[in-house]
């Protein structure tokens, strides 16, 4: 049995729908990335899989439990990085986790040996004394998701896990998140912008206007580009892509200000787009197919890094749950 189950799920908010119809399986110890647009239904199907939103039909549940009617099971079987820290930097590292662990009522005799593990597990146990305030942004993603796990969840939810972080701390957390499956026993579940990111998903879901609109693996979604892509900009991009559609029988259109055309052979297409188009061609660039290419063809847009966020973010929904519990 797939460890994450989504069957059907639909969220409307009024006379709008947020999510139609989607369904999709993720399989125990695996990494799965959920990619789409901001307000493409991304961040409200992940609010309903953290009990946080409840469907207006259809099915979710995780490690069997139902999201709607278990949601305290589901709780407990999750763990979730936010975009934003939400650690207390007036506490120190181990403190940080004494205190999740307390949250999550681990047994008091195994807390301590859970919160050493976990601050050996990335590497920041001989700062575990050191105020958090003090650390750097890639040290505090990292505590991030050794808390995340202290309370040994089924599945880990990361949300723009590397939003912020410079490149070098990108791919220091990255080679660590990878281990987690294997050496934590959780399935990771995570949203990006980074495309290149996203290789190192197991299977990847796409969701565009509240739909999924393809799933696969990173390679089997590149077939869908089918061959190299050229990016192309021209003095008229809307004249040029009929000029080039008519003359060389080619798939083009215009997405984010560029002509995007995909074809088998793009070095030898390339001497016959210039000589269709002449000097109205600016610039002109050849690259083999990546998932920023198959966002780009399936979506007409790219991820931008101002879109990673939007207003219903998951803290956002945990902000608005704890004060309806409150009162």
């Amino acid at each position: 049995m797939p460890i994450i189950k989504v069957e059907n799920l639909v969220k409307k908010f009024g006379n709008v729908t947020a999510v139609n119809d989607v369904s999709f399986n993720v399989e125990e110890g695996t990494i799965f990335g959920f990619l789409g647009p901001n307000g493409a239904g991304k961040t409200t199907t992940i609010n309903i899989l953290c009990a946080l939103l409840s469907p207006t039909s259809g099915k979710a549940s995780i490690d069997g439990h139902d999201c709607a009617k278990e949601s305290a099971l589901v709780r407990k079987s999750i763990g979730i990085v936010f975009q934003d820290t939400t650690l207390d930097k007036d506490l120190t590292a181990e403190e940080n986790l004494i205190f999740h662990a307390y949250l999550y009522n681990v047994e008091k005799s195994e807390r301590q040996k859970r919160v050493d593990d976990a601050l050996k597990f990335v590497d920041l146990f001989g700062r575990k004394d050191d105020l958090v305030k003090k650390f750097s942004g890639g040290m505090k993603r990292k505590l991030e998701v050794a808390r995340g796990l202290i309370h040994r969840p089924k599945v880990l939810f990361l949300d723009e896990p590397t939003l912020g972080l410079d490149p070098q701390s990108r791919t220091n957390l990255w080679e660590f998140i990878t281990e987690l499956p294997k050496k934590h026993n959780v399935t990771i579940f995570m949203t990006t912008h980074y495309m290149e990111e996203a290789e190192v998903c197991n299977d990847i879901a796409i969701i565009d206007n509240g739909k999924i609109i393809a799933g696969g693996s990173p390679a089997e979604l590149k077939k869908i580009i089918g061959g190299d892509v050229i990016y192309l900009k021209t003095k008229d991009n809307l004249k040029a892509v009929d000029e080039v559609k008519k003359a060389l029988n080619v798939d083009a259109s215009v997405k984010d200000g560029e002509i995007f055309i995909s074809t088998i052979k793009g070095d030898a297409c390339i001497p016959d787009i210039i000589r269709t188009l002449g000097d109205s061609v600016l610039s002109v660039r050849l690259q083999r197919p990546t998932l920023n290419d198959v966002f780009l063809k399936l979506t007409g847009k790219a991820i931008r890094e101002d879109e990673s966020s939007g207003a219903d973010t998951i803290k956002e929904e945990v902000r608005a749950y704890r004060r309806r519990h409150q009162s």
